[in-house]
């Protein structure tokens, strides 16, 4: 108990780093929930437009007219040049329609007139010429077929007016699922600082003159002292991790019940130990406590840009992601980013998870053996 108990006067002193690293993850979580859409329904925009008609507002431009007047905003701006510009570049319309002259004559007739656009080329543009080319095609197939003009109107407002029935069968909640999996990914950099901090902290600590001699003539052996110490570190760990869930608990809510988020909860155990051996290995590696914060700006911080922590893995380039394979952290967050895919837990969606986890305690396994070995040679040298 002599270890575990300078173990926790240690641990006492670093009680501002591990609360900041907590702050920060509390209020990503918080700004997280804040800026997430938790809405599951579609509601359709109309774009802002305007018509220049320079054709007479009868038959076929008439009804062509009243269609897109139903399917978007039109504006009353004028026919000036100059102010139609203007509002196109100060985006108070996304969409301008020049009907030309004798536009019914000509397209009763078969001629297809060209009817001329201004367009700012942005979503609401696409979705007005959708409107204007869905319009003039039914049209098109019905005046070959039919000889009176007000047939072919009521044919194409007939065909126009049929709605595709749509039905969501998916029950997954994409919102919901998208929160979880953001604030586990930003636990990545809180559990990897958090604990290079306390352990490397520790260790150097415990490499002190003076409490390396109280150790030597106390009862305790040397393998006793290794096995209190390793016990007091994954201790702490285990601690930082379930503080982590319990916040997660607070801040996501019924989320965290679900398979996905006991996935996150297992994901984020197994990485906490391999946080934990990354630790011992570089506490084995420095002894000037000095140079903690900038290894933890290096290994915490360098991770998870890297690896997709504070920027989402799809936006990264194909060269950040080929560096990323060499950590621990990308399979982590990969497991992470697998959930917002998976509907039905099966052996072949649960299988990348798998391999995620299983190349995670490879690595443990390496970052072990590698602190066994220098832990040697640094007795040897000693």
């Amino acid at each position: 108990m002599i270890v575990f108990k300078t173990f926790l006067k240690v641990l006492y002193k670093c009680k501002m780093p591990v609360i900041l690293f907590t702050v920060i993850l509390i209020l990503f979580g918080v700004m997280n929930d804040s800026t997430s859409d938790n809405t599951a329904s579609f509601t359709a925009s109309k774009p802002d437009l305007v018509i220049i008609n320079q054709d007479e507002e009868e038959g076929i431009t008439k009804s062509f007219i009243e269609y897109i007047s139903e399917n978007s905003n039109v504006k009353h701006i004028g026919n000036d040049n100059e102010q139609l510009d203007d509002a196109l570049f100060y985006r108070e319309v996304s969409y301008i329609i020049y009907i030309p002259e004798h536009f019914r004559s000509d397209f009763l007739k078969g001629e297809n007139p060209k009817i001329t656009v201004k367009s700012t080329g942005d979503y609401e543009a696409n979705l007005a010429e959708m409107l204007v080319s869905r319009y003039l095609k039914a049209a098109n197939v019905y005046i070959r077929e039919l000889d009176s003009e007000d047939e072919v109107i009521r044919q194409v407002r007939e065909t126009l007016s049929k709605q595709a029935q749509i039905e969501i069968t998916t029950q997954i909640d994409g919102a919901e699922i998208s929160r979880l999996v953001v604030f586990f990914n930003f636990a990545n950099y809180s559990l990897l600082a958090g604990g290079i901090y306390v352990v490397c902290l520790i260790l150097s600590s415990f490499k002190d003159d003076n409490i390396r001699k109280r150790t030597m003539i106390s009862s305790v052996n040397e393998k006793q002292y290794n096995r209190q110490l390793l016990f007091s570190n994954s201790l702490f760990m285990i601690f930082l991790w379930a503080l982590y869930c319990i916040l997660g608990s607070v801040l996501l809510g019924d989320i965290m019940f679900t398979v996905q988020g006991l996935i996150c909860v297992l994901n984020s155990l197994i990485f906490s130990l391999c946080c934990l051996t990354i630790s011992f290995l570089i506490g084995n590696l420095i002894n000037n406590k000095n140079a903690i914060n900038g290894i933890i700006n290096v290994v915490a911080l360098g991770s998870s840009f890297l690896c997709g922590a504070f920027i989402p893995m799809e936006w990264l380039p194909d060269s950040i992601l080929a560096v990323a394979h060499f950590l621990p952290s990308y399979y982590y967050i990969k497991t992470n980013e697998c959930l917002k895919q998976i509907e039905v837990f099966n052996a072949a969606t649960v299988q990348p998870i798998v391999i995620n986890t299983l190349v995670i305690i490879i690595f443990m396994i390496v970052f072990i053996t590698i602190t066994n070995v220098v832990s040697r040679r640094k007795r040897k040298i000693g």
